[in-house]
């Protein structure tokens, strides 16, 4: 993993981690402690799915640009699954609140979005290779 991912990592984990406290906390107070666990897992799966999708880019980037965008696609594509298989499996649980894990997670994806964006924003990414000879200029 390069620099610059850790970095949209840090970026984007940091703040989620942040606003899933504060929800965890919120849902403790208006629904209890079934509440507090249903946005702790919330949390946790926004923030293991998307660390997921940002390491699988990052490693498929070092191969090609082109396979890089089947990874994000790729990724994508397993977290609607699996997300619909859990909804699915877990749609009448009463282990937890489902709404405090709804809010923690529809917030928290925003909240890592936003904040991703805002990382690769700031990032200093040369679209340009400066060392790169053209063909045909006698190799200057």
């Amino acid at each position: 993993m390069q620099a610059n991912d850790v970095r949209v990592l840090k970026s984007a984990a940091i703040p989620t981690l942040a606003v899933g406290v504060v929800a965890v906390v919120v849902a403790l107070l208006l629904a209890g402690a079934k509440g507090a666990l249903g946005a702790t897992i919330g949390t946790l799966l926004v923030g293991v799915f998307f660390s997921i999708s940002v390491v699988a880019v990052s490693y498929a980037a070092r191969i090609s640009p082109q396979l890089m965008a089947i990874a994000a696609m790729g990724s994508y594509l397993v977290k609607v699954v699996v997300i619909m298989l859990m909804l699915a499996a877990f749609g009448d649980t009463t282990a937890w609140n489902s709404k405090a894990f709804a809010w923690s997670v529809v917030v928290g994806t925003i909240v890592w979005t936003a904040a991703e964006v805002r990382a690769f924003m700031k990032t200093k990414m040369l679209y340009v290779d400066p060392e790169a000879k053209v063909p045909g200029n006698g190799g200057a």
